[in-house]
């Protein structure tokens, strides 16, 4: 005899992340900037904050390529260009302290 323990329970419903997806970078746009933040943590022991600078740089470079995108069979074309991510000021991104230290360093004309 077997006997279900679901005494209302609730369904889980699942949600997208907060940022949303990105795709993938298939075509390498930002492999570089990939390499230099994962020799970064290799150097630094895995100290994730040694490596900001990179991990801006990175995230700064999605946000400026664009690669082929779309949906065939849904009125897209492949012609269609995506950003590998989407606009967001670094600031919300966690990076607002290493702006001010860069805006701080330029010399006013």
């Amino acid at each position: 005899m077997s006997t279900a323990m679901n005494f209302g329970s609730k369904s889980f419903k699942p949600r997208p992340p907060d940022k949303g997806a990105f795709p993938l970078d298939h075509f390498g746009e930002c492999s570089a900037f990939k390499e230099q933040f994962l020799e970064c943590l290799r150097q630094s022991g895995s100290e994730s904050s040694a490596c900001r600078p990179r991990a801006m740089a990175y995230l700064q470079c999605r946000m400026e390529r664009r690669v082929p995108g779309g949906r065939p069979g849904r009125g897209e074309s492949f012609l269609r260009k995506v950003q590998l991510m989407a606009n967001e000021p670094l600031e919300k991104l966690g990076f607002k302290d290493l702006i001010d230290e860069k805006s701080e360093a330029k010399p006013e004309k």
